[in-house]
């Protein structure tokens, strides 16, 4: 009898280690669409979530998805409060330090946005008020290369767009995918100057965080991104949310 019960805690605990191994908690921060955002149920959607589900469908793990503040995705990852952040997030340097990241899944550019007419190039905006999530590639970019540029840090960007509206920032600065669908809903605004492709900032990518010691979800990550590429579910995810 002793023996069967051990025999059956131990297949118990075999049975929990694979559960937790097909459980992968991801964190994002739903104020940043079409990447990630809020639907009227209060459910994380966009093209990240999507495509977060699809790898989990291809590696058969059961997934959960949370919204966070920008600011403190890494943060949380590391004390493994989550297992992986998609978040729209650039690949850099600065990040890497800290965390993982999972080869490219979007190629990524920035750019600033400003009432229509008003200014033509960054050069212009030198002494104005420009605005950006908080914790953002954004926000480090224009304090290292831009400092003569008033950088303004919003806990997301729709406020950030509000205030822009309202004339208290002359500008916001972000992904070009992301303000592709601004300008859709706010014809009085327009693109300043060109694409920012700085590799340093935005030219490697928009990759998924792991911790560092956590090299096993990595290699499943990467695998199932190149399957999903082969198989044509990454390019039906991206024509749903990036419609040519």
């Amino acid at each position: 009898m002793k023996k069967l019960l051990l025999a059956a805690t131990i297949m118990a605990g075999v049975t929990f280690n694979v559960a937790a191994a097909d459980s992968i908690r991801f964190a994002s921060s739903a104020t940043y669409p079409p990447f990630e955002s809020l639907d009227a149920n209060n459910q994380i959607v966009g093209f990240d979530i999507d495509l977060a589900k699809a790898l989990c469908k291809q590696m058969q793990a059961d997934c959960t998805f949370t919204n966070q503040a920008f600011d403190s995705l890494i943060a949380a990852l590391k004390f493994k409060k989550y297992d992986a952040v998609i978040s729209g997030m650039d690949i850099t340097p600065e990040r890497s330090k800290q965390v993982t990241f999972t080869q490219p899944y979007y190629a990524n550019s920035a750019i600033v946005i400003a009432q229509k007419g008003k200014f033509t190039s960054l050069a212009d905006l030198k002494g104005k008020k420009l605005g950006m999530e908080n914790g953002t590639t954004h926000q480090k970019y224009m304090q290292d290369k831009h400092p003569e540029i008033n950088t303004v840090s919003y806990d997301s960007y729709q406020n950030a767009i509000l205030e822009l509206k309202n004339g208290r920032i002359e500008g916001v600065f972000g992904d070009t995918a992301v303000v592709n669908e601004w300008l859709k809903s706010n014809p009085d605004l327009a693109p300043v100057g060109e694409h920012v492709t700085d590799a340093q900032y935005f030219g490697t990518g928009l990759g998924i965080a792991v911790r560092q010691d956590n090299q096993a979800l990595l290699t499943k990550l990467n695998a199932a991104l190149e399957a999903i590429k082969a198989d044509g579910t990454y390019q039906a995810i991206n024509d749903k949310w990036f419609p040519q």
